[in-house]
């Protein structure tokens, strides 16, 4: 069995993440977790916050509250909100933690060694009532292009395009709202990542199992216009990573902090060591480090695509630069966006819904489902409240449900709440055997791939044979003068059951772990063989019936969402 190592892209500190980003990274990297760990496969999962840069003091500032504090209660709301999805990380860390202001030091400090670190000195907005350097989204003004006037100073949220801060016309400090502004010079710390292009590009074009959207946007960032620029990696903020080589401050740059984007990649590999000293396992190296026994390691990433430049060029830039043994990514599932009814998830706006609000409609395996089988994988995808009742009513009441429900009853009124002898097998039940058999291995060909829509086509088409196979046998009907044959259509019937929740596990877990509880039974074990595992289950064996699996949604609440989470329009 192999050793997976997976990460999804950090969620940001500042407020809850919406079923775009859900989906985009976290998701489909929990039921890859999943799925691996189900097939025998040693597997660590870890996640963190991303606590540093400007927006997380503007977060703070608007609450109320010390940077420090508020990033360690949203860490423990992002927590919280992690595991009502079920999210199965062996690790949810924090980019602030100690062990990343070590090792953040110690690469930023290693590049320098390796001559990969240059001081660069350029122009940047001073505001002289806050006394400080404005990084570009302290600053706000109107927009030269579209005339938006809370235009920020690396983008127009309104056109959307990119910006300078010294391009916005009356530009202001979001700190204090003064326009007493002045362009000043400041020194700061650039990764030579151009000296790395050659690497890089041989890199990449060495993975050719790939997704295209991935290696395009790489090869994109790497090649066009300019190609691969050095990249800034301080900043002039407060709240951060203190530059320092070792114990000392780096000189020079007394007061600057690492750029998060510096040190928020970092942390997948302190977060790590978080999870070893926390207590969860041991010999954290055994998964970075080369020379430590993590050359057998697959390593994985998710994200969405805007998360891709930095996760193929500008880490791995990191990483080759320092000439150690670190763990580089062997495959990156990146992701498109999910929209929201025609238009754009909005926090300002208060358009779509959010992870928080979520959970307070709906358990989590019905969005888990949805989002899952939807997930934006060669396009775009979008929510819209029709879709997603008619697709939860449809796949797991009416099918999987459906199923569950029909048998359980059944047996309980005309044989026990235990599974029944009943004779052999016949041809339908050899030729669902075979059709079970030949729709596993394509479910696992699709996991084993990352192939999140195709592996959960797959797995409702598994649900789909059983439900054919009641309607085309129909033991209730059978049972009026066969009760053997109908006994032997439950028992299997029932043990179907079992596998059901097997393979949903990674889909769905709660309502898995409500099936297998209702089964009387903790065997998880995966079908390899779908004859044998049909039999997991004897003749005798107690069962409950289970209370509704999923209920349909109404019309009624579907408008009622939907209106309640329209926003404002653009």
């Amino acid at each position: 069995m192999a050793r997976h190592l997976i990460t999804s892209a950090i969620p940001y500190i500042n407020g809850i993440k919406h079923l775009g980003n859900l989906v985009g990274s976290q998701l489909p990297a929990d039921l890859y977790a999943r799925y691996l760990r189900q097939r025998g496969h040693e597997v660590l999962f870890l996640c963190a916050t991303d606590e540093h840069g400007t927006p997380a003091e503007l977060a703070a500032a608007k609450a109320g509250k010390p940077v420090a504090d508020y990033c360690a209660e949203m860490h423990q709301v992002q927590s919280d909100i992690a595991d009502g999805f079920r999210l199965s990380f062996d690790h949810f860390g924090r980019s602030s933690s100690p062990q990343n202001h070590k090792l953040t030091q110690a690469f930023a400090g290693r590049l320098a060694e390796m001559r990969l670190i240059r001081e660069v000195t350029e122009e940047q907005v001073y505001s002289k009532a806050d006394g400080r350097f404005l990084p570009d989204r302290y600053i706000e003004g109107t927009c030269p292009n579209c005339g938006f006037e809370s235009a920020r100073g690396d983008q127009c949220d309104n056109c959307t395009k990119q910006l300078d801060p010294t391009d916005l016309i009356n530009p202001h400090s979001t700190i204090s709202g003064s326009t007493e502004l002045e362009v000043r010079e400041t020194k700061h710390l650039y990764l030579r990542q151009s000296e790395l292009k050659g690497d890089l590009a041989e890199w990449i074009d060495s993975k050719k199992d790939w997704p295209i959207l991935t290696t395009s946007i790489a090869k994109k960032w790497l090649n066009d216009g300019d190609g691969l620029q050095d990249r800034g990696i301080t900043r002039d903020l407060d709240w951060g990573i203190p530059v320092k080589q070792g114990d000392q401050t780096w000189p020079g740059m007394e007061g600057k902090v690492f750029y998060v984007w510096f040190d928020a990649p970092i942390e997948y590999i302190a977060c790590a060591q978080e999870w070893e000293d926390a207590g969860k396992g041991t010999d954290w190296e055994r998964w970075w480090r080369t020379d430590k026994g993590a050359d057998d390691v697959i390593y994985t990433q998710f994200m969405g695509k805007d998360n891709v430049p930095f996760h193929t060029l500008s880490f791995p830039a990191t990483i080759m630069g320092t000439q150690e043994p670190w763990k580089l990514v062997d495959y990156i599932k990146s992701f498109n966006y999910l929209n929201y009814d025609g238009g754009q998830f909005s926090t300002s706006r208060g358009r779509g819904v959010f992870m928080d609000q979520a959970l307070e409609i709906l358990p989590a395996d019905y969005w888990r489902w949805w989002l899952l089988s939807h997930a934006p994988e060669s396009s775009d995808a979008e929510f819209t409240w029709e879709t997603f009742q008619t697709d939860v009513n449809k796949d797991l009441a009416d099918v999987l449900g459906n199923f569950v429900s029909r048998i359980t009853k059944f047996c309980r009124s005309k044989f026990s709440e235990a599974i029944p002898e009943g004779g052999s097998y016949s041809a339908a039940e050899e030729q669902l055997v075979a059709d079970l058999t030949t729709r596993i291995r394509a479910y696992e060909k699709h996991m084993d791939a990352i192939e999140v829509r195709k592996a959960a086509t797959e797995l409702r088409a598994i649900w789909v044979l059983g439900n054919e196979y009641l309607q085309a046998n129909a033991p209730w009907t059978t049972f009026k003068t066969d009760p053997e044959t109908a006994a032997m259509q439950v028992r299997l019937a029932l043990n179907l059951i079992r596998i059901y929740a097997v393979l949903s596990a990674p889909f769905i877990p709660d309502a898995s772990a409500t099936l297998l509880a209702a089964m009387q039974t903790d065997d998880d074990n995966w079908p390899q063989d779908v004859g044998s595992a049909l039999t997991a289950l004897p003749a005798g064996h107690a069962f409950t019936v289970p209370d509704n699996l999923f209920r349909k949604l109404t019309d009624e609440e579907r408008e009622g969402w939907a209106e309640r989470f329209a926003g404002t329009r653009d």
